[in-house]
């Protein structure tokens, strides 16, 4: 052991540590209470402490499974390239001299710094649910949908499992986070079914903003802390996620103004978060003028996906879940594919020379979206038998602060 701390010693850099702990308070400030507050603004005033709560507890369970056993089944020597060794519970044997491989970083920052990635997924969940989900039923599913569908997706792209070994590309969770968790609550809502009043009526675009602007701020972390150390990587995926950003909110914004006249504080931060996503796989991968065009060109997928595909097909995703992380999640993994720069991380996509990577990237698109529909949709409907997943007629009506909390978000 004395030989092994010396060597971790020797490995360990505090600059890159120091990042990687902020880091993982950044995803964490996504969660809450970024995403709280984002889709809190966006809920009715009757169901803003349910919406909020979705998010908080979705939290709390990721992380607290994430050290019991997720992330030994995620990152554990693969078996069959499809689930990690159970090796590892409750993280006994990770002692604090460990440093994670091909890094310079403890092992245990590595563990929190995911678990922040698995509690913020499945809270995305949350936004297409709003307002007909029972509480209890959403902490079960919370539960089960981490372990059967977050950890296996997670080791099959990050942990070394088979769309690892393809060569997949996702730097920071386009496919893992955003597609998983659109189209998982994609899944969900066609069991959980429409809500009787389907009107966006935001009751504070305040929360929302504050909330966006906290996810955006957040957001560097997860991109940029990706690259496990405080090194020109790092620097070059938060420019790229930046960017990307801004470019997709201002382009919305002129979608907007050419559909209705004019601009909306939603239709901006909404183009935000879709840039954000899109960015999320590629950011490590990709330059600035590709981040340009992955942010521009991903409003157009996200925007169809709710003004046109949502109507069309008659689905009720609440806060679009689907439309924003599910679609612009899969349009940044494509793009990944094709404007992977070599000479930023050593992949080379399409733009330079390798096709291959597209239809890579294709591939580990549709395991991710079958597998992660059709277990979500399972667990959906075993819950939905067995204790029922949706709130009465007259709690939907009245709203759920006070018929599944028994609170008010306000007394005024």
């Amino acid at each position: 052991m004395e030989d092994f701390t010396v060597v971790a010693e020797s490995l360990l850099n505090t600059g890159d540590t120091a990042w990687i702990l902020m880091s993982t308070a950044l995803v964490m400030i996504m969660t809450l209470p970024g995403l709280a507050l984002f889709y809190g603004g966006m809920s009715k005033k009757k169901n803003v402490l349910n919406t909020m709560f979705l998010s908080l507890v979705g939290y709390a369970i990721a992380c607290l499974i994430w050290v019991i056993y997720g992330y030994q089944f995620t990152f554990g020597a693969t078996i069959g390239g499809f689930i990690g060794a159970p090796t590892n519970f409750f993280l006994s044997g990770i002692s604090l001299e460990m440093i994670h491989p091909d890094s310079t970083i403890p092992e245990l920052l590595y563990v929190v710094f995911q678990a922040t990635f698995a509690a913020i997924t499945v809270a995305l969940i949350s936004g297409a649910v709003v307002g007909r989900m029972k509480a209890k039923a959403w902490i079960v599913f919370v539960a089960l949908w981490v372990t059967l569908v977050y950890v296996p997706i997670a080791h099959w792209v990050w942990g070394g499992g088979w769309l690892y070994q393809l060569g997949a590309l996702d730097f920071a969770g386009g496919a893992v986070v955003h597609l998983n968790s659109g189209i998982s609550a994609l899944a969900l809502i066609l069991v959980l079914g429409p809500r009787k009043d389907r009107r966006l009526l935001p009751h504070h675009l305040g929360y929302s903003v504050i909330g966006a602007a906290l996810l955006w701020f957040g957001w560097f972390g997860f991109n940029a802390g990706s690259a496990l150390g405080a090194n020109g990587l790092a620097a070059n995926a938060f420019i790229t996620t930046n960017t990307a950003t801004a470019t997709a909110m201002i382009v919305w914004i002129l979608v907007d103004i050419w559909k209705t006249g004019k601009p909306t504080i939603l239709g901006a931060i909404t183009g935000a978060v879709a840039g954000l996503v899109a960015i999320t796989p590629a950011a490590g991968f990709v330059d600035v003028p590709a981040s340009i065009v992955i942010g521009a060109t991903t409003v157009f997928v996200s925007y169809f996906a709710i003004s046109y595909l949502k109507p069309k097909l008659g689905y009720d995703d609440a806060l679009d879940a689907f439309g924003v992380h599910g679609m612009s999640g899969t349009w940044g993994a494509i793009l990944t594919g094709v404007f992977a720069a070599p000479a930023i991380n050593g992949a080379t996509g399409l733009l330079y020379g390798n096709p291959s990577q597209l239809g890579i990237q294709i591939i580990s698109i549709v395991a991710v979206a079958v597998y992660a529909f059709i277990v979500t949709y399972i667990i959906a409907q075993v819950l939905d038998k067995t204790m029922g997943i949706r709130v009465d007629e007259q709690t939907e009506i009245e709203g759920l602060d006070a018929n599944e909390h028994e609170e008010l978000g306000y007394r005024i």
